[in-house]
Order: structure tokens, then sequence, then C-alpha cells
């Protein structure tokens, strides 16, 4: 494990850039190809609404299903333009010493430099995992993923909870939780006046084109968090999105596309392993794997019509990596692969 003061390398950069119309993706870790026939119902009722401004009641229904599937009361749910709004409000914080642990996703660092806080990079070397993990005394905020992006890497509870110290808050990225059978050592449902979780429903929900998402925390973080925040900053479908994919019927579905989820990914790492990929142990609905030729492999792939994750642009990662998402297509990428190989 290292620790760095550095900027990360082509932080703007994310999987859909390297996605064009027509081709096979693996480089954007969302669900499905377009949100569930319900969902689209749900949210087409609403257009006639879309002349006011968002309203109280809105917000109220969607903290109070939020509130309800995690166990947690009203003043403790703040929904968001997705998990991405979250990290863009860290900075109302005011942290003096931001500790990212990395490789992780590269918005809250983004986010914390643009604002000039520092940020100092706690690498992880592989399999990525927080044993023995030092994070900066100093450190009055600490970001880090549950499971992680892009490694797939699930933390436990006990290692998450042991970063806690007096006058730090603790972010935990949970944009994937609920893709895990069970969405085991998630803290969504822990309520802790220093632990702020910040939770996205783009990547089941095939909304990333509505940015939809949640954070859960102490009213007092909570407060601080949005203290420069913009009026209306969640649209009405937003909200709605938000209240319909944590209902129970939803939450229900989504734990049986989990149990499933997992399953696939089970068979696609068998796959990527049988042409020679070294894929880091994870959880994740994407795979994290290093091949000695990956710079070229991703290229040629490219070639083919078949987008997959560089992840040089991850600190404390270079191009041997590649991220790919979890696709029932996967034999043809393991395909590709091995063609591209001979």
């Amino acid at each position: 494990m290292a620790s760095l003061n550095l900027t990360p390398p082509a932080v703007r950069y994310h999987g859909d850039q390297a996605v064009a119309p027509g081709m096979l993706d693996f480089a954007v870790n969302v669900r499905h190809a377009q949100p569930t026939e319900w969902l689209m119902r749900r949210l087409a009722a609403r257009l006639t609404d879309l002349a006011r401004y968002p309203g109280a009641q809105d917000v109220r229904a969607a903290q109070d299903a939020v509130a309800e599937r995690h166990a947690r009361a009203r003043d403790e749910v703040l929904p968001l333009a997705g998990a991405a709004e979250g990290f863009a409000l860290l900075p109302n914080l005011r942290p003096a010493r931001a500790a990212i642990v990395a490789p992780s996703f590269t918005e809250p660092a983004d986010a914390l430099s643009a604002a000039g806080v520092r940020v100092h990079h706690v690498v992880l070397e592989p399999p990525f995992a927080l044993d023995g993990v030092t994070v900066p005394e100093d450190a009055d905020l600490v970001v880090v993923g549950n499971p992680t992006n892009p490694t797939s890497v699930l933390h436990s509870r006990e290692q998450l909870l042991a970063l806690r110290r007096p006058g730090r808050i603790l972010v935990i990225d949970e944009a994937f939780a609920d893709s895990i059978p069970g969405e085991p050592e998630s803290l969504a449902d822990v309520s802790l006046p220093d632990v702020l979780v910040l939770r996205s429903l783009t990547k089941t929900w095939a909304l990333a084109g509505l940015r939809v998402g949640y954070a859960l925390g102490s009213p007092e973080v909570l407060a601080r968090l949005t203290a420069q925040r913009a009026h209306w900053p969640v649209g009405t479908l937003q909200l709605t999105a938000i209240a319909a994919c944590c209902g129970r019927q939803a939450v229900t579905e989504a734990a049986a596309g989990a149990v499933r989820l997992a399953e696939l990914r089970a068979e696609m790492v068998a796959g990527l392993a049988s042409v020679g990929a070294e894929v880091v142990d994870g959880r994740a609905p994407f795979v994290l794997f290093r091949m000695p030729d990956a710079a070229l492999i991703r290229k040629r792939l490219q070639d083919k019509g078949i987008a997959i994750r560089r992840c040089d642009t991850f600190v404390g990662l270079d191009e041997r990596y590649l991220r790919a998402a979890v696709r029932r297509e996967w034999p043809l990428l393991v395909e590709a692969i091995a063609e591209v190989r001979r």
C-alpha cells in the first residue's frame, strides 16, 4: 500500500466516452438497456406536471420511500441528482484535508481539488483490500467506495467503521451496493453522526440520463452538505424515480436481479480467466482484470465494435488493467479477446 499526494490523471474521463452508437457496451455499468416498463409508465404519468416547480410533497415522498427502505428517519435522507451530485457537494463540508482510498471513482477527488481542498490518495495494492490501510490522522474527510469502482472489492463494515476518528466525516460510496445479493457490508441502515452514505439509482434502474440518487446521514451533516445548494436541485421526474425505485416492490425486484447478476458474473469471470485474464476478486456488477497486452486488446476490441473501460485514468492502476461490465453477452467479449491474443 502506498500513500500519495498527487493530481489524478484524466479524472474527467468516464466509461461512456469509450462507447460509440451501435457498439457492444462493456464500458458502462448500467444494468439494463432501458428502464423497466412499469418505471417508464410511472415517470410518464408525471409529464403533465412539468410546468410546475418540484414541490415539497414530492420531496417528502422521495425521502419517505428511502427512509423506509433503509430504516432511517426522513431528515436523514437527501435526494440527489445522482450520486455524482453528492460528490460535488462534499466541498461544502469544509474539509482541511481529504483522503481518498484509491483506486476509486474519480469524481470526489476532482470536486474536492477544484474547490481547493488538499487531497491525499491512499493507494491500495492488489488485491485492493483495506487490510493494514493507513489513513493520515489529520484527514477530516475520508472517501471510500463499497463495493469500490473500479476494483469491485467489497470491504467489511468493521473495516470501514475502523476509519472513523473524532472530527472526521467518513463518506461511503455505495453506488453499486444494491447489485450485491443481500447488500452485505452496507452502512445505509446505520445512523452515525460522522458517516455519510451516497447511493445511486441510475445503475440498477437504467436511469443514467435522468440522474437520480440520494445521501444518508445525520441532519447536521446533510445541512452542511447543502449549505450552498441551488434551489430546486432535483426535478419532479427525479423525485418520482427515487420514490418509485425505493418502494418495496422495486426493492424486491432489484434484489432478485442482483442474484441473477451474481450468477452471471461468476460465469463471466471464469470465461475471462480462460483467456488469460488475471481477475481481481470482487462482488460488483463489473470485473477488473489485468493482462500484459491490455492496451492493445482494448484498441482491437474497439475496432471490432466492442467498448471496454480503460483503467489507466484511475489513481493506482495502469494500462495493464481493464474493467468490463457484467453482461449476458460476455461470451462475445471473451471470444474477441481470444481472437486478438491469437
